[in-house]
């Protein structure tokens, strides 16, 4: 790949028309910047130029939390990784001044230089005949499925049937993953479709959810009190530092460390697989949470009818199946199947170091490599993992086309290195002995009654007090 220059990752026409504007613009420091971090007052800056987007929370396309979560803030390294060139565009008619003390730092100044080396070399465009490919095996087990409910009174077959809509439902997935992160045509209204067929009409997952989830996940990676996928509190805790009533900035509330939270977590790393095995169920919920509540949700009423959608031919396909107990082990198995999934969304993080507060845009780089690991896994088995097994890669540079993430390890594992950034991998097998090793550690703490859980009045006082080492 040829050498690129970080200087040249603002030389957007739409953004170079601006700067003869620039001397008339009023200069702002950080400390200015950072008290508009509010819904209501909300600044950023991006490349040296401050802007206010508090009109722009409900319009933004990757939701209102990405904005909320790096209120007030640079969020240069942020905007760069998940944004398209055209979104530079956009950005003029926020400008209200510029940034005095702009300065980046060596480790983001080289992510950058990556970043713009990878879109040269054309990484960035999507393959459509790989997803081909997919669709050619993918299609006839869900045809293969449907049939042997329908045609066959085998009760063996029936069940091999719930097995392959359970592999349909993670391969869907994954392409979900992919049209909700990068889109596999670049176009956004045909991606959009595509999103809510695979994800809202074949799997009964809202888009908007997963949208609203995923991207607060990487803006806030491994944020015990701003990703949500660390956000498991009854069944789950990662750390001992959930134990004391945090706020979730996600889901707006506390999150109680109670005698029923207490009760759980203490046998969690016995109850991990069989709560996964049955996780679909909290995807269902979450999605129906979401779009029947009053936040800002596009497309909430094609969404509501893709799901109802959903709904209507499972169910029909269920009531082809003889007994109610057949249908219970149909449900089950094909959940069980997915379960496998849930598992792989949760062996990058779990056991990955977690941190208290707001996420800070200036380390944005150094939270995304420290707070997931990967898998060393063959290339034949990339369709089994979804190409998610290169967490690192893709938390860096998470609009970068799964099939190209292998391709980009060369370079990403001596740019941690040269950092001091962790790169760790794992086998899978390693990865879920160090889960279970994660949740068994925070059980043991759970048990210990001589901590009582502190009350909610109490809980501010208490993280102070124990966030120090």
């Amino acid at each position: 790949m040829g050498s690129l220059g970080v200087d040249e990752l603002g030389s957007s026409p739409q953004i170079l028309q601006t700067d003869e504007h620039l001397g008339s613009l009023p200069s702002i420091t950080s400390a200015e910047l950072a008290k508009h971090n509010k819904a209501g007052d909300l600044w950023i800056s991006i490349n040296g130029k401050v802007y206010n987007v508090t009109g722009w929370l409900k319009d933004h396309p990757g939701g209102d939390l990405p904005l909320l979560h790096l209120a007030g803030q640079d969020v240069t390294d942020a905007f760069l990784a998940f944004h398209p060139g055209t979104a530079w565009s956009l950005l003029p008619q926020f400008l209200v001044g510029t940034l005095s003390d702009y300065d980046v730092p060596p480790v983001a100044k080289e992510h950058r230089r990556l970043l713009q080396e990878f879109k040269k070399a054309g990484l960035y465009k999507n393959p459509l005949d790989v997803y081909a490919l997919y669709a050619c095996w993918v299609v006839p087990l869900l045809v293969l499925s449907v049939l042997g409910v329908l045609y066959s009174q085998s009760f063996m077959v029936h069940m091999l049937s719930a097995v392959m809509l359970g592999v349909v439902w993670n391969q869907s997935g994954w392409v979900g993953h992919d049209t909700g992160h990068c889109g596999m045509t670049k176009n956004r209204g045909f991606d959009k479709w595509f999103a809510i067929l695979v994800g809202d009409c074949l799997s009964g997952i809202s888009m908007g959810w997963w949208k609203r989830n995923h991207n607060a996940h990487h803006i806030a990676c491994n944020s015990i009190e701003y990703d949500p996928d660390l956000q498991y509190i009854p069944l789950f805790a990662v750390t001992s530092k959930l134990f004391s009533n945090l706020y979730s900035y996600f889901y707006e509330r506390v999150m109680p460390f109670d005698g029923v939270a207490r009760s759980l977590i203490a046998y969690q790393h016995w109850t991990f697989y069989p709560i996964m095995a049955v996780a679909r169920v909290n995807l269902f919920a979450q999605s129906l949470l979401v779009l029947t509540s009053k936040k800002h949700v596009p497309d909430r009423w094609l969404e509501l009818g893709a799901i109802g959608f959903f709904y209507l031919w499972f169910f029909t396909l269920l009531s082809y199946l003889p007994t109610a107990p057949e249908r219970l082990a149909f449900v089950l198995v094909s959940f069980a199947v997915t379960g496998i999934q849930h598992v792989q969304f949760c062996l990058n993080h779990f056991s990955s170091p977690v941190y208290l507060g707001q996420p800070k845009s200036k380390a944005w780089v150094e939270s995304q490599a420290r707070g997931t690991l990967n898998l060393s896994t063959p290339a034949y088995m990339d369709w089994f993992h979804g190409g998610l097994q290169f967490q690192i890669e893709h938390h860096l540079f998470p609009t970068l086309p799964r099939h190209n993430l292998r391709k980009v390890v060369k370079f990403v594992r001596p740019f941690c290195e040269k950092y001091g950034l962790p790169y760790e991998t794992v086998s899978f097998w390693e990865a879920n002995r160090m889960i279970i090793r994660t949740l068994r550690t925070a059980a043991l703490q759970a048990r210990d009654f001589s901590k009582p859980a502190p009350a909610l009045s109490e809980s501010l006082l208490w993280e102070a007090v124990n966030s120090k080492g």
